[in-house]
């Protein structure tokens, strides 16, 4: 190693490079400093020195800064971390000359104004080390060239007092002022490069953990939705065999116990659609939209939805204030309903007697926009301001055993208040313990355009809150499945809804162009990997009497495609070697006998950018997974309107 650096060319004097172009770079930032101290160090000695040498001084410190910029130039631009060749000794020599010309100023101070001339010299002098020792972080080499003239100039004051007639008393004085002024001058550097040293480490230590950090989120993230789309699965499976037994059961017995299997299910689902929000909220990558809504309906079907369920339970669901909502707004309906249905939720969990009360106010506020107050009170036992300190924290109710009488992840109010800040609100509560609680959610809306108020449904995900709100007590031994008879209100909409899609279905067979096919049960294509999902969607098409095939991955569904018309197609969007959304671009960019028909993508992706993706790639609708009866036929019965509606207005067309 030693023979190496020996043999090494004129740059290896720059052995550290990176230290010693940062204090390049760091004197650069310095050379106003330096230009003023020395400007301002002429104009005070000159009536000492005269105005002719100053000025010279002065005019001959400028050309060496011009000197010290051009030599430097490649490591002050960035271009480069160190110098070679014959420039490389040119900066050596002009870092020695920049210090021992500005120091130079010190001999001629000794010489003209004698001993008073020589304090002021040493007062240059020290200034200009103490410069030299600041410009010159964590280099060795830079700090020693600048400041080592400086010590030798301070190092000659004995010398010159001596030579003025100092007595040896003062002489020694000073050399040993001196020797102290300059270990001090050392000392400090080294501690100030130490101090350079930890705060480097440090910053890469945090940057590495921020890093790390970000890591495992993402990973944590990609692991979670990895996980919440495969657990769809089986989820799906179970509310699919619920269904079907629920519908050829014969008795009340077998009923209750589809039932019990049913909202067990939307229990499962319910909270992994809560693990995944809170996953999403922690990562910070949720978002909310901003789309015109009608306030006052949603707060209507919220209402008319809880009001079966409460009455269940034997309490009172009040609206009190609804005339001061405004109809149209501006916001994210499915958020707003997500926080309102969490907070009734919760009031219906811990509420055993009494009522549930909504007050609404709402007022106007500039510019464009209302202030909206949406407050849950309920009669439940209220809260101690311990339990209210850790009310929002999530999971804090399972440590707290709270979910093994009331069911629940505990991560609903905590969801909540993010949602709600999200949309630049807030969630608050008020309670004492015996006098109930009140959770009140503060929104600002802007002013939207009037939409079309669409016909009520049971809205899948507000049928997971009730289901977590009434199905979350396990079961007792002595009362056999409570959480099944509790559903029974909110259910009958659901079956009733299925029963109408399906005679729908039927009394609306789909056909194709020509008298032939008069009769012909509606051909569907299913394309999963999983055997589970294809299963399940059979298992809800059958009563419909439809001719299904399925197809494993998207490669066998475009060999189906090839040769074999169908009447709409069931796709997954995640599977091996051929996604849905690429088979789906390969069946409409082709002319085969599907070019044309619907294609619904199947999903438990269902983010905004998910869904437009879809669509980007020509599927036509989509249903969200775990599947359910009421989602995947009442996805037919929209897609075949739709195509109905074309027909007719090509007929339309036709005959003008």
């Amino acid at each position: 190693m030693a023979i190496a650096k020996a043999d090494m060319p004129a740059d290896a004097t720059l052995a550290d490079s990176g230290d010693w172009a940062s204090a390049i770079r760091q004197r650069r930032k310095a050379l106003l400093q330096r230009l003023g101290m020395a400007a301002a160090s002429a104009l005070i000695f000159s009536p000492l020195l005269g105005w002719s040498l100053s000025f010279a001084w002065v005019i001959g410190y400028f050309l060496v800064q011009v000197v010290d910029l051009w030599i430097f130039a490649p490591i002050n631009s960035g271009k480069a971390e160190r110098l070679r060749g014959v420039r490389a000794i040119a900066g050596w020599g002009v870092l020695t000359m920049n210090a021992a010309y500005f120091g130079s100023l010190s001999v001629p101070l000794w010489l003209i104004g004698g001993p008073f001339g020589g304090i002021c010299a040493a007062m240059l002098l020290s200034a200009g080390a103490i410069y030299s020792v600041i410009n010159a972080p964590r280099s060795t080499s830079v700090m020693l060239m600048t400041a080592s003239v400086q010590f030798l100039y301070l190092a000659a004051t004995p010398v010159f007092m001596a030579i003025h007639g100092a007595t040896p008393g003062f002489v020694t004085a000073a050399a040993i002022a001196v020797g102290v002024f300059i270990t001090y001058c050392l000392s400090t550097w080294q501690r100030m490069n130490e101090a350079r040293l930890s705060e480097s480490a440090a910053r890469i230590e945090a940057d590495q953990k921020r890093m790390d950090a970000e890591r495992i989120m993402e990973g944590r993230s990609a692991f979670l939705a990895a996980i919440g789309h495969d657990l769809r699965t089986p989820i799906s499976a179970i509310l699919t065999g619920a269904a079907e037994l629920e519908r050829g059961a014969t008795d009340a017995a077998a009923r209750s116990q589809a039932h019990l299997i049913t909202d067990a299910g939307f229990m499962m689902k319910a909270m992994l659609d809560d693990l995944l929000d809170h996953a999403k909220l922690e990562a910070g990558h949720m978002t909310v939209d901003q789309v015109d809504f009608n306030l006052r309906e949603l707060l209507n079907q919220t209402a008319r939805l809880w009001r079966g369920p409460a009455r269940a339970k034997g309490l009172k669901l009040r609206v009190e204030g609804a005339a001061s909502i405004p109809a149209a707004v501006r916001g994210d309906p499915m958020r707003v309903r997500q926080v309102l249905n969490n907070l009734i939720s919760n009031a219906m969990k811990f509420t055993e007697t009494g009522s549930i009360t909504l007050r609404l106010q709402a007022w106007s506020e500039e510019p464009g926009g209302h202030a909206v107050l949406i407050a849950v009170d309920d009669t439940g036992p209220g809260m101690t301001a311990n339990q209210v300190a850790r009310l929002f924290t999530p999971f804090d109710q399972t440590m707290a055993g709270v979910s093994a009488v009331h069911g629940g992840t505990g991560l609903g109010l905590a969801i909540s208040r993010q949602l709600a800040e999200l949309m630049g609100g807030r969630v608050t509560v008020r309670t004492r313990p015996g006098a109930g609680s009140s959770f009140t959610l503060a929104l600002r809306l802007l002013q939207g355009e009037a939409t079309q108020v669409a016909p009520q449904v049971l809205d899948q995900e507000s049928r997971d809150a009730v289901a977590r709100a009434l199905s979350g007590r396990p079961a007792s031994p002595a009362t056999p499945a409570p959480a099944a008879q509790s559903l029974v209100p909110a259910a009958e909409p659901v079956r009733a809804e299925i029963t109408a899609v399906v005679q729908s279905a039927e009394a609306e067979p789909v056909m194709e162009d020509g008298e032939e096919d008069e009769g012909r049960p509606m051909r569907v294509l299913v394309v999963d990997d999983h055997d589970i999902n294809r299963r399940a969607i059979q298992l809800i098409l059958q009563p419909l009497g439809c001719d299904i095939a399925t197809a494993a991955d998207g490669m066998a569904a475009l060999k189906i495609c090839e040769h074999t018309a169908f009447d709409l197609i069931f796709m997954d969007v995640r599977m091996p070697e051929l996604d849905g959304r690429e088979t789906t671009r390969r069946i409409r960019a082709g002319d085969g006998p599907n070019a044309g028909v619907p294609i619904i993508a199947v999903t438990a992706d269902t983010a905004p950018d998910d869904i437009a993706a879809c669509t980007a790639a020509g599927m036509t609708y989509f249903v969200p997974k775990p599947i359910t009866p009421p989602m995947l036929l009442g996805a037919i019965t929209h897609v075949m309107t739709m195509a109905q509606s074309e027909d007719a207005a090509e007929i339309e067309t036709a005959a003008a």
